[in-house]
């Protein structure tokens, strides 16, 4: 299997969101901190689409885990 590195903005451009870093640092701090015992991806602020898209990756270590990973630690923290 071949593996990609994506970045954070990157994982941003992907969902539909402003990449640029300083936008996807206001998203984190605006959103943050996350309660503990909520995943990512059913935080009410993502659409179906970007939630599923969440889930999806993580439940299946794809590509984009590691980084869906990075914004689920950055959001909860």
């Amino acid at each position: 299997m071949d593996f990609h590195h994506h970045s954070l903005p990157d994982l941003f451009e992907q969902l539909g969101l402003v990449a640029e870093v300083p936008a996807l640092e206001h998203f984190i701090e605006h959103h943050r901190p996350l309660p503990a015992a909520m995943l990512l991806a059913d935080a009410p602020f993502w659409s179906l689409t970007q939630a599923c898209f969440l889930r999806e990756e993580l439940l299946v270590d794809a590509d984009w885990a590691e980084v869906v990973d990075d914004l689920n630690s950055r959001l909860h923290s």
